[in-house]
């Protein structure tokens, strides 16, 4: 447990935003290549393109439950109930871990969008955003999900 986890937080070490480090932790597993995991969640990083909406490590989270969880007929309204559920239930486990899903709420800012120009990633970047860890907790909620509930 937490191998996904410790991996996720390293890929945001190393660079990738929030949403391609959880995301890009779980790839593999779905037979997805992380670079193009890495591409398709891109955008979601700093709240949907630092809009500052829902943080990117839960988006990434839910992209890697809607990989296992996901259906693609629109009529199967069975499978989009169960997979609102357990995305729900990922959802919930994170906010009362974090006390929010939104990006701006985690890191205490004001400003609904900042600029859509990403900081340099720098010691005093890493010592002031909480970002390293809410991808830890989130790709540990869903690991803990894939690993402890059954289908």
């Amino acid at each position: 447990m937490g191998r996904k986890a410790d991996l996720a937080k390293d890929l945001f070490l190393q660079g990738y935003n929030c949403a391609q480090a959880v995301f890009g932790a779980f790839c593999e597993d779905f037979g997805i290549e992380r670079s193009t995991g890495f591409v398709l969640s891109s955008g979601f990083g700093g709240g949907i393109s630092r809009r500052r909406e829902v943080c990117g490590a839960v988006s990434g989270a839910v992209m890697v439950l809607s990989l296992k969880y996901g259906y693609s007929d629109a009529k199967a309204d069975d499978a989009k109930k169960a997979l609102y559920a357990k995305v729900r239930g990922v959802l919930e486990n994170i906010e009362a871990e974090t006390g929010s899903i939104i990006c701006r709420e985690l890191l205490g800012l004001d400003e609904k969008v900042s600029t859509p120009v990403p900081e340099k990633r720098t010691a005093k970047y890493y010592a002031k955003r909480p970002c390293a860890e809410l991808v830890y907790i989130c790709a540990k909620a869903v690991e803990e999900h894939l690993e402890n509930i059954a289908d």
